[in-house]
């Protein structure tokens, strides 16, 4: 049972923008961490101990993050979108100070996963407390703020990792969170009242069975994709345990969220067609993007020689466009409504960008190469906020908070696998291509896993030569793939239907929550 909501007075943008800065240090916070750790890693071995575990560090924070997203959306939809946002912060703050005092990497492992649990929730409450703020009509134009975060965070994460690292000790990696999520927490608990909120009411059934069995399936299935091929071979008893666990945990999970009475991840959301294909097209963006992109700097250090160092400016032609087209795709969907042609524009570029990249070789230069990040960066401006806006506007007010925790959740899952399954194509295409190396040559190459730009550069040039077109042919085949799978993207995007953006983000007294409900369906 709920409570009907109060009327939703409408704020002016100078409110909305005050309230907004909490989510932008927040947003600061959940980008910059990765960046800032990175370069302290070998670091933190060195000084703790632990070569084994330090993968761990990692897949840890990734695997705790990926589990608990969907959960913090559905609390935020039981208890309140700013409560919910304010705990994931804190819990990402405790998290953050106990790896900074870790003595050992069993520590470090533990309490870099409570922090994920915490950082599972920055996300998912930054899109929610967004879509409770400001209309869908109207949101496109403050998104583009967070957006703007994406590549500072790129730039300023290595610098600042690296400094801290040379400079410091490596346990500000983690304190240097704390300044800004205070900071976070008191600009969110000052400035944010959201008076549209829909929660529950006296005694909460939380859907512990559904919670539970998420998570084991949900560590199943990212181990699966992390292990395979990499810490095991996909073969291996191990991974297809892993495979097993994870098919019949996700049946498990769909009957238990089908007769449970506040379910994480209601599948109720799957019966509007549009969020449905929302989910799918982020999906299929988050496999061909993140998936694409991990491997790009690849061909940037061991073909073109770029600097391993400034890896943040790399990416900054496609990063840039991607901000230029969310801010400028925002303006038009405030001022139009419209938004079909986002997705179908979004994925039609993503795919141009993926298989231009498909087709570099060893002479393809440095400025081609920017050329074709714009375009990439483009088909993500257009599609990162459209799929999440897409998504928030087909759902009932009072699932917000789950429906943008889903979407959230299969666009991170479809990353995952799209780096696990791209990364082996990668590796298996790299290795094949220096098994042709003689002993005396492959001995001067050394470990694959180990190659570096300096490595590279130090190596005779017919040796220089075979690595350098290993590489290639590497990258030719993972953007080909992720150029395939973006055009089921372009499918998926022509059957987006163009439902009005709402002009509200509740409708002003409702004679019943039913009837509000109602009429945020589509």
């Amino acid at each position: 049972m709920t409570q009907p909501p109060a009327a939703a007075g409408k704020l002016t943008p100078r409110q909305i923008l005050t309230a907004m800065s909490g989510l932008v240090v927040a947003m600061l916070l959940a980008q910059l961490d990765n960046m800032i750790v990175a370069p302290a890693l070998p670091t933190i071995v060195g000084d703790l101990g632990g070569l084994a575990h330090l993968s761990w560090v990692v897949t840890g924070y990734i695997l705790a993050s990926t589990v608990s997203t969907p959960i913090w959306g559905k609390l935020g939809d039981l208890f309140g979108h700013k409560h919910a946002f304010m705990a994931s912060i804190v819990l990402f703050l405790v998290g953050s100070a106990l790896c900074g005092m870790s003595q050992s990497m069993t520590e470090l492992v533990l309490f870099r996963a409570f922090q994920g649990v915490g950082a599972g929730g920055l996300m998912v409450g930054i899109m929610s407390v967004i879509g409770m703020l400001v209309s869908p009509r109207e949101r496109g134009k403050y998104i583009g703020v967070m957006m703007a975060v994406m590549p500072a965070a790129m730039i300023a994460g290595p610098l600042i990792g690296g400094w801290i690292t040379d400079n410091a000790s490596w346990r500000w990696a983690f304190y240097v969170n704390l300044p800004l999520g205070i900071l976070a927490l008191f600009v969110v608990w000052s400035t944010l009242h959201l008076t549209a909120e829909v929660k529950a009411e006296g005694k909460v059934e939380i859907d512990w069975s559904g919670s539970a069995v998420l998570v084991v399936w949900l560590t199943a299935l990212v181990l699966m994709i992390t292990w395979g091929g990499t810490q095991y071979p996909w073969g291996s008893w191990q991974v297809v345990t892993l495979g097993v666990v994870a098919a019949v945990g996700v049946v498990a999970f769909l009957a238990i969220e089908h007769r449970a009475a506040e379910p994480i991840i209601p599948l109720r959301l799957f019966g509007s067609m549009n969020f449905s294909l929302s989910t799918a097209l982020g999906f299929v963006a988050g496999f061909a993007m993140f998936g694409g992109i991990t491997f790009l700097p690849q061909f940037q250090q061991l073909v073109q020689g770029a600097s391993a160092t400034n890896s943040g400016l790399l990416l900054m032609p496609m990063m840039l466009s991607a901000m230029v087209f969310s801010l400028g795709g925002g303006q038009v969907m405030s001022r139009t409504g419209h938004y079909k042609a986002f997705p179908i524009v979004g994925t039609i570029l993503l795919t141009s960008g993926m298989w231009l990249f498909s087709t570099m070789t060893v002479d393809t230069s440095k400025s081609t190469t920017a050329f074709y990040m714009v375009l990439l960066g483009a088909g993500m401006g257009c599609l990162m906020q459209t799929t999440n806006l897409i998504a928030q506007n087909s759902v009932a007010i009072r699932d917000l908070g789950a429906a943008t925790g889903t979407a959230t959740f299969t666009r991170n899952l479809g990353g995952s696998l799209g780096v696990s399954i791209l990364g082996a194509i990668y590796a298996h295409e790299l290795l094949t291509h220096l098994s042709g190396l003689g002993g005396g040559q492959a001995h001067s190459v050394g470990n694959t896993s180990t190659l570096t730009p300096k490595v590279v550069e130090s190596l005779p040039e017919q040796v220089r030569s075979v690595v350098q077109h290993a590489v290639v042919a590497g990258t030719h085949e993972i953007f080909w793939w992720a150029a395939l799978i973006s055009v089921a993207g372009v499918v998926l995007a022509w059957f987006v239907k163009q439902v009005p953006l709402r002009d509200t983000v509740l409708p002003t007294a409702p004679e019943s929550v039913e009837e509000a409900a109602e009429s945020f369906a589509v």
